[in-house]
């Protein structure tokens, strides 16, 4: 018999189909784009929706918006399990953004409604926490066993991500003044929808990746039981976000339950795997606190760009262009953008000249950056005449991104390099959990900036967010100086971690 004679078998789609690679990816990215579009649309108005709208005191929007962080970071670890052993990472990513559209579209018609709000918060970080995970699934998925490919693919599929974002938060603030938040919100749904549209149309393009286990149908009972455990989290969602007292009890709960796994795992950890425990716990605590810093974007950013930022881009008395207070969020992303190819350069020519920067520093320049860029605005906000230059928001939003790319981007990095390979998965969901504790509390510090109605009425308060960004100065500064000191202590450790894997 000749060799003709037996069936070939299929081509992996990794080495030998890239066409077949290029066609299925484009399907994710496609609806990634568009899922953040709907989702960083939603998010640049949707404190000023809840205290210019709903009328919220500044302190209850804060805080909402804190819970509301730590819930979209803390539920990626039910999606994850779900896609991975339950439903099947594109039945589950399908789910998220049918969530997602039905949260957006909730939010169009909350305008007199406080209870339809929390709702719509609840189906959109519980339709978060199905999407998020499972998409970068489909990514590692579709480039599994090639490394280079793969690489690419990650930066293709985190620029859209950024033009995703950035052009939602230029657009939905402006839907907002001109024609109300319900059209804003309603251009988050339709944009999801049109993402979710063009995957139905192409979702066969992903037939190769998919494993035979996840082509099979799913009994509807193992639907009607996720269904129901969703909703049941729906409820929950939207019951946190609805209770100050129920949500701090829950980050606090999953502060101390967190920390008790991990001196658990450590205690039953071989001796080799110790020094990388202790490296993984160090430096995602240390990034964690980033986060923080982040969470006033969302928070005493936007409400101080509201009432003491001009929207006038001037140079030599000419208006260049015009930004609304929802608008200034996208600085963050065209920072991003900018930075990160720069960075990169930096972090390749240092290897290639074996100089290449420890975790630990460039955390602690990190903050440095996070230091300087709220002392830009706290010099601004105590010496200002009238409203401050938007190009002040410019440059401390410089500092913040670069701090941004610095500390909190490193945190996979961290842990793929340390972890024990056993524990990256939890340990995933361990950093997400630490990013939601952290927005949460984020959201409190921001409350020392929250202006009572009156305040708000008679157009002052300069100089209570000026207080507010002279501690996050300050505290941002002590954060370095604490980092510099544990800095020999992370450097024995990364030697004792090398040591024992053999580098």
């Amino acid at each position: 018999m000749t060799a003709s004679s037996f069936p070939s078998p299929r081509p992996a789609i990794g080495a030998a189909a890239p066409g077949l690679r290029r066609k299925a990816f484009t399907v994710v990215l496609a609806i990634e784009l568009w899922e953040r579009f709907g989702y960083y649309g939603m998010q640049a108005v949707l404190t000023l929706f809840m205290v210019e709208q709903l009328r919220m005191p500044d302190a209850a929007a804060n805080l909402m918006m804190g819970a509301f962080g730590a819930l979209t970071y803390i539920t990626p670890v039910i999606g994850g399990v779900i896609g991975d052993r339950v439903l099947g990472a594109r039945r589950t990513m399908v789910m998220g953004a049918l969530s997602l559209t039905c949260g957006y579209a909730f939010l169009a018609a909350a305008l007199q409604s406080h209870t339809l709000l929390l709702v719509a918060m609840a189906l959109i970080s519980t339709g978060n926490g199905l999407f998020k995970p499972n998409a970068g699934n489909l990514v590692r998925r579709i480039y599994k066993g090639d490394d280079a490919a793969l690489d690419a693919a990650f930066t293709l599929y985190y620029m859209s991500v950024n033009v995703g974002s950035t052009a939602s938060m230029l657009l939905t603030p402006w839907l907002q003044i001109h024609y109300g938040a319900p059209v804003a919100f309603a251009t988050c749904a339709v944009g999801l929808g049109i993402g979710l549209l063009y995957y139905m149309l192409r979702s066969s393009w992903l037939e190769p990746t998919t494993p035979v286990s996840e082509k099979q149908p799913v009994p509807l009972s193992r639907f009607g039981m996720v269904a129901g455990g969703l909703a049941l989290l729906t409820v929950f969602n939207a019951w946190v976000l609805g209770s100050d007292t129920l949500a701090r009890l829950c980050v606090i709960a999953a502060g101390v339950g967190l920390g008790a796994i991990w001196v658990a795992l450590y205690v039953r950890a071989p001796l080799a795997e110790r020094p990388g425990l202790r490296l993984t716990y160090l430096l995602c605590l240390q990034g964690t606190i980033y986060l923080v810093f982040y969470q006033q974007m969302m928070t005493s950013l936007t409400l101080f760009a509201l009432r003491g930022v001009s929207g006038d881009y001037r140079i030599a008395g000419v208006t260049l262009f015009h930004m609304s207070a929802g608008q200034f969020q996208v600085l963050n992303s065209v920072w991003i953008m900018a930075l990160s190819p720069v960075l990169a350069f930096l972090y390749n020519r240092m290897g290639q000249q074996q100089k290449q920067t420890s975790h630990a520093r460039k955390m602690l320049l990190g903050y440095a950056m996070v230091a300087i860029g709220f002392a830009v605005w706290w010099g601004a906000a105590a010496h200002a005449d009238g409203l401050v230059s938007p190009w002040i928001m410019v440059v401390g939003y410089g500092f913040l991104s670069l701090a941004e790319l610095l500390t909190n981007g490193l945190g996979l990095a961290i842990i793929a390099r340390y972890s024990p390979a056993r524990l990256s998965g939890f340990m995933m969901g361990a950093l997400y959990l630490l990013w939601g504790i952290a927005m949460y509390v984020g959201s409190i510090i921001a409350n020392q900036a929250a202006l009572p109605p009156e305040v708000v009425a008679g157009g002052g308060g300069a100089a209570l967010y000026a207080g507010l960004f002279r501690t996050l100065c300050e505290v941002a500064g002590a954060v370095v100086v604490v980092l510099a000191l544990l800095e020999p202590l992370t450097r024995r450790w990364d030697r004792e971690h090398a040591s024992v894997i053999g580098e």
